[in-house]
């Protein structure tokens, strides 16, 4: 005897979706996403056209369960409802499509006179990977809509291909700081010198989210051409950018750099002069252990246990 309760017949719980209440067509389509089974797919698609706007929000909830081209069919038409609960169901239920397959429904999408379908189109685009989706992605890096921008560069940055980066190099210089941002993430998985260069520009952005991220890709690249840059955003006024900054230059190992590192244990800050401990542990130059000594007591009890750590790290690398 199973230990757990059956869902239901299939067919038998898709029944009650003719029911003249919209509360038991509702609560139909959940159980019927709760089955989990591709034989209640059809059904679910066949939902999102129920006259009740919050059965069609249900039902492009459940439609996030299930993926393939049926699925992506039923939340494309979903996703241009003129009901906004039932298109924000659907374009959260798109953004968990992972199959290839459904990247053909949402294509057509990318041009669509919504701002909102586009984003969400290319939204559920992203994780699919689909090569056919990087013409349109590119071409909507010139939408008018910063959300639909910050969602091409997504669409992008999954598809990690050489060839686009000229495109994200340039997103990274985009008017919206929310595209800058994440244009610059998505040139971590390059190494070549232009991406690189790009990325260190960004430490210069007029908006410290731009400089963080910045400062924290530079550190993935394992190779900068120049890292000047990040030693002077050591002296940025926002926290977060010298932390992120420290660390890229710790994941680097640039030795040259120990000393402005060490000069970040006056920060009030107690992530700042953590993360300082840990970089001078990584970079393991016997120069910084005067330093990381006279904060052995410091104040926070993290970067007290981080100090020794990187104590002990230097001297057995030594």
């Amino acid at each position: 005897m199973s230990i757990f309760e059956p869902f239901g017949d299939v067919e038998e719980i898709a029944r009650r979706l003719s029911d003249p209440d919209p509360a038991v067509r509702r609560i139909a389509v959940i159980e019927l996403g709760e089955t989990a089974d591709l034989a209640a797919l059809p059904h679910l698609a066949s939902a999102v056209e129920d006259p009740a706007a919050e059965v069609r929000a249900q039902a492009a909830q459940a439609l996030g369960a299930f993926d393939g081209e049926q699925s992506a069919s039923a939340l494309a038409r979903a996703l241009i409802d003129p009901e906004p609960s039932v298109a924000a169901a659907a374009a959260a239920s798109l953004a968990e499509l992972k199959s290839p397959a459904a990247g053909g429904p949402l294509l057509p999408l990318v041009t669509h006179g919504s701002a909102f379908v586009r984003a969400a189109a290319l939204g559920g685009l992203r994780a699919l990977r689909l090569e056919a989706a990087l013409g349109p992605a590119i071409a909507a890096l010139g939408d008018e809509n910063p959300q639909v921008r910050v969602q091409a560069v997504g669409v992008i940055a999954y598809l990690k291909l050489e060839n686009a980066l000229p495109a994200l190099i340039a997103a990274a210089r985009d008017s919206s700081a929310e595209v800058r941002r994440a244009a610059i993430g998505a040139l971590a998985f390059s190494r070549i010198p232009s991406a690189i260069e790009a990325v260190l520009a960004g430490l210069n952005d007029g908006e410290w989210q731009v400089r963080e991220t910045a400062a924290e890709v530079a550190g993935r690249s394992g190779a900068v051409v120049d890292a000047a840059p990040l030693v002077a955003a050591l002296e940025d006024p926002f926290w977060q950018v010298r932390q992120k900054a420290i660390r890229s230059l710790g994941h680097l190992k640039v030795r040259a750099a120990a000393g402005a590192i060490a000069g970040q244990f006056t920060h009030n800050v107690g992530n700042v002069r953590k993360e300082a401990a840990i970089a001078l542990g990584e970079i393991a130059d016997s120069a910084s252990l005067p330093a990381l000594g006279a904060q052995v007591e410091d104040p926070d009890p993290d970067v007290r246990k981080t100090v020794r750590w990187a104590i002990g790290r230097i001297r057995s690398s030594g």
